[in-house]
């Protein structure tokens, strides 16, 4: 909250930080409910060095690039990310239907490196995000994180987790996906987006231009 944040480690409240006061109050004024490609990249690289770095750059990215709400990202298990297959098995809530979606090269990495990091704490359970104390991530704790990154990384707003998801609807209508496949991609058909010719190559680094015309369609689908 605006009162201060729960530090991750010791449970204590903290107070906001200068850059974060800053980013509130420009927050302030803004009903903006996307983020800009240049904004997602300069989030992600807000991560390196961070104390979380492995976990936090894999959930960033994959939020964005499969358009996971924060509660799908939570509850993502260790067998719904196929790196063999290179697939990932999105299960969409808020009665989506649920899809297989293909996992490109930077994301496989990511994935990786967070899987390497998940195996040395070696926690209970199968949830493929896990917080420092190795318990299954809480929704709390993205928020929390991506404020932190939002005011690391200058933007003019204090990100949340539902930006990502409108970020990825935006970057497909900017690379050329019709309404259809946007909708399907977001998992409200039910499709297999798997093997789709089409899908790898939306998402090409970070596009920055978002036609106004996708914004009230995209915002309608989230």
């Amino acid at each position: 909250t605006m009162n201060g944040r729960k530090s991750e480690n010791t449970g204590r409240r903290q107070g906001p930080g200068r850059r974060e006061k800053e980013a509130w109050r420009g927050d302030a004024d803004s009903d903006r409910k996307h983020l800009t490609g240049r904004e997602v990249e300069r989030l992600i690289e807000a991560t390196r060095d961070s104390r979380n770095e492995a976990r936090d750059r894999c959930l960033l990215l994959l939020m964005f690039r499969h358009g996971l709400r924060v509660s799908e990202a939570c509850r993502l298990k260790l067998d719904q990310v196929d790196t063999e297959s290179r697939v990932l098995h999105v299960a969409r809530l808020k009665g989506g239907l649920s899809t297989t979606q293909p996992l490109r090269g930077d994301e496989l990495r990511t994935i990786n490196a967070w899987l390497k990091e998940r195996a040395r704490m070696n926690p209970p359970g199968k949830t493929f995000f896990v917080s420092e104390q190795r318990t299954p991530l809480h929704r709390s704790t993205v928020n929390l994180a991506l404020r932190k990154y939002s005011a690391d990384a200058s933007l003019p707003l204090l990100a949340h987790p539902h930006m990502l998801r409108h970020a990825c609807g935006f970057a497909l209508a900017d690379q050329g996906a019709d309404t259809r496949l946007i909708q399907d991609y977001l998992g409200h058909r039910n499709i297999l987006v798997q093997s789709s010719k089409d899908l790898p190559r939306l998402f090409r680094p970070f596009p920055i231009l978002h036609p106004p015309q996708v914004v009230t369609f995209v915002r309608k689908l989230s």
